[in-house]
């Protein structure tokens, strides 16, 4: 098995990485004429090398590691290209020549490694030939790495010229990598785009380091934050055809239905159903102790309302910082943040992060993302903050992220619950389930809640409905819409209504039509309308077929509130504007009406008025009414049963 991971030179300028690239691969990363000019790198170079994986008892199965190498420039006012190259690597060639020692881009390259939490590391001391003392100058870089997260970091001495080193440097890299973690596959492909150009006869490519999943062939994807839509038709990396390829690889993908000017460095290729770009990230910040000793501009504390730039994957963007825990950041401080941007970012948590200067002079700090998807009111809410520091404390584990998603949204489709994050769903359903199972979430069909947040939610719509039937003992029941306003106007969360329902009628409670109720509600007239209701039920019954019109009926507000009642609580069926039955009449005309046409297939209104012995003013209101109801059919002036016909009585009236 070969084994992908990816690589990154880093150091100060003219110290050799693209000529130990060179040397390494055959490969010359120097791809721009300008950099041939000029003898320095100036954006990003790219090459390959094959090494054979060591036969050591945890790794039997892989032979050899296929490593991408990102050569970056390592001069101070290109530090932004070396930036977008370090992102997503799994180990880090630091170069340091031997006859100048440790640089100001040897430090600053060395701080940003560790912001981005690259924690493997081999040192080529570069020039070895011009050393005065070889064993001295090992000792002073060794010195250097003292207290980071590379100090025991192989130093290997190199000479180009001589052709000193080069084996020893593949054989520590190889051995760093047998100790490496391979890239993680969690099912969430992103590739941070670093180059975009245009290839005669094929079309846009674009080019990057594949992380999180695979991508194929075939596969429709989107570009963030701009939200485009395009498909992959070829797949390569390290110039070979690839039907599929692997997380921790270099890749070029030929990208179709989307132009090359309508892309740009910085964008992520990524899947759709993972989410969406926002311009507020929950960050963790942190400034390198490292600055304590060192008199330069990034030593100074880093200020709230400070703007910088924030380098995410390969985007560069400007950003204020807000910091939460205190009103200043020192070198050897971590302190929670809120990076407010100014265009949208596609940010998953755990996703390191850089911060520059806004004039791309100096590198401030680093971080990790803690909530990609922050609101800036209630930042400094103290729970939450006591959350996201447990966040911070536990970036691998996603039960707190869950318990910080919660305590925020309270309500989160189950489908979409960190979906931005480099948890797998399986992890996700794991950590859920403990959740669950420790009661301080309860599923509420497709959404997870809070236990707290839902049982209140459930309190509230119950306490509504009691309300109602106190107030308004007529009515069947509470309107879900009335229900659904209350609640969105007390938790200010539209979501889960349905779910809300469902988790009332599992409690006892009713629906009838579109109102809610206890099943021991009966509706009743209120004191002050039982003879006005008792006269509607009397006027009803005594010509059943010929009713008086409705203003006959309700002269008065009483008798309109009682008529009202009736109508809701199904005691009265309404034909027209001006014509009403009483429940039993309407069903008795209806079942002869249906029995009629059964017998002889279709009639007149004449024929059914004859019939029935029904006026005209109230047989073709009612005809109109079934066929409203999808009873009856018109055709000419005749109706027919519509086929078939299931609905023999009226609605039952509330109990």
């Amino acid at each position: 098995m070969i084994q992908p991971f990816i690589l990154a030179t880093a150091g100060h300028v003219d110290h050799g990485k693209s000529a130990l690239v060179l040397a390494l691969t055959g490969v010359d990363p120097d791809r721009l004429p300008e950099e041939k000019a000029r003898g320095i790198t100036i954006d990003l170079g790219f090459a390959h090398l094959n090494l054979p994986a060591p036969q050591t008892p945890s790794h039997p199965p892989v032979t050899s590691y296929s490593c991408g190498i990102v050569d970056v420039p390592g001069h101070e006012d290109f530090v932004t290209n070396m930036v977008a190259g370090v992102g997503a690597i799994d180990l880090a060639l630091l170069v340091v020549a031997a006859d100048d020692g440790w640089m100001p881009q040897s430090e600053e390259h060395l701080q940003i490694l560790q912001y981005l939490g690259v924690t493997r590391a081999v040192v080529a001391l570069t020039k070895i030939d011009l050393a005065a003392d070889e064993a001295q100058a090992i000792g002073l870089i060794r010195a250097r790495l003292t207290g980071t997260a590379f100090a025991d970091a192989p130093i290997v001495p190199t000479s180009i010229p001589l052709g000193r080193g080069l084996d020893a440097l593949k054989s520590a890299v190889g051995g760093v990598l047998a100790c490496t973690t391979p890239p993680t596959d969690f099912g969430k492909p992103r590739l941070a785009i670093d180059r975009v150009f245009v290839l005669k006869g094929i079309g846009t490519v674009v080019t990057g380091t594949l992380a999180g999943g695979t991508l194929a062939r075939g596969d429709s994807v989107v570009l963030q934050p701009s939200g485009r839509t395009c498909r992959i038709r070829s797949c390569q990396s390290h110039g070979q055809d690839s039907e599929r390829i692997q997380p921790g690889t270099r890749t070029a993908l030929n990208l179709v239905d989307v132009a090359a000017h309508e892309i740009q460095r910085g964008e992520v290729l990524t899947r759709a159903p993972l989410g969406a770009p926002s311009t507020t990230l929950d960050v963790m910040l942190e400034k390198s102790a490292r600055l304590r000793e060192l008199n330069v501009p990034a030593a100074r504390p880093l200020k709230s309302g400070t703007v910088v730039r924030l380098h995410l994957g390969s985007a560069n963007l400007a950003a204020r910082i807000q910091l939460l825990d205190d009103a200043t950041l020192a070198p050897g401080q971590r302190a929670l943040a809120q990076l407010r941007l100014e265009t949208p970012a596609f940010a998953f948590i755990g996703d390191r992060f850089l911060i520059r200067d806004a004039s791309e002079q100096t590198t401030l700090a680093g971080g990790v993302v803690l909530d990609p998807d922050a609101t800036r009111s209630h930042a400094r809410v103290p729970e939450r903050l006591e959350l996201l520091h447990a966040c911070a404390s536990a970036i691998h584990q996603p039960d707190p992220f869950i318990r910080a998603a919660l305590q925020r949204l309270r309500l989160v489709p189950a489908a979409s619950l960190l979906v931005r994050s480099r948890f797998s769903s399986r992890q996700i359903t794991t950590a859920m389930g403990r959740h669950l199972a420790e009661q301080s979430a309860v599923l509420a069909g497709t959404f997870l809640a809070s236990a707290s947040y839902w049982s209140a939610r459930l309190a509230s719509a119950v306490e509504a409905i009691d309300r109602h039937h106190q107030a308004h003992p007529d009515q069947i029941g509470l309107a879900l819409a009335d229900l659904r306003a209350r609640l969105d106007h007390q938790h200010g969360d539209a979501q889960g209504f349905d779910e809300l329902v469902a988790a009332l009628l599992q409690k006892g409670f009713s629906l009838q039509d579109a109102w809610i109720r206890r099943p021991s509600h009966r509706p009743a007239l209120p004191a002050n309308l039982h003879e006005p209701g008792q006269r509607l039920r009397n006027l009803l019954s005594l010509h059943p077929l010929d009713p008086p019109g409705r203003k006959e009926l309700a002269p008065d507000d009483a008798s309109r509130q009682a008529l009202h009642y009736l109508i809701r609580n199904g005691e009265a069926v309404e034909l027209g504007p001006d014509i009403l039955l009483g429940c039993d009449a309407f069903a008795m005309a209806k079942r002869r009406i249906i029995a009629h046409l059964r017998r002889q297939g279709r009639a007149t209104a004449s024929d059914l008025r004859q019939a029935l012995a029904m006026h005209r003013r109230v047989l073709i209101p009612l005809l109109e009414r079934l066929d409203r109801d999808g009873i009856t059919t018109r055709d000419g002036d005749c109706r027919t049963l519509r086929q078939p016909v299931t609905a023999t009585s009226p609605p039952a009236p509330a109990p």
